[in-house]
């Protein structure tokens, strides 16, 4: 992944995003703290498709036990 800072990247933005077009991932930084990721769009698909599967495996491996989420909602209402 490239870093660049984020003057460079708001004059070379058009050269940036053919870089991204083509798949390369660029970190934008303002006086070297990490800002902004300039991603393929397909990316952040992948990732939420990934942090989805990743929340579906642990609700099978993590039972509630017998109570249901509308028992949990009811009791944190009434506290």
């Amino acid at each position: 992944m490239r870093t660049v800072g984020a003057y460079e990247a708001k004059t070379k933005l058009g050269q940036l995003l053919d870089e991204v077009e083509s798949g390369e991932s660029i970190t934008i930084t303002r006086h070297g703290v990490a800002i902004a990721t300039l991603a393929p769009a397909g990316a952040s698909r992948k990732s939420a498709q990934a942090a989805a599967a990743g929340l579906r495996r642990f609700r099978q491996a993590h039972r509630l036990s017998g109570v249901t989420i509308r028992e949990l909602i009811d009791e944190g209402r009434r506290r």
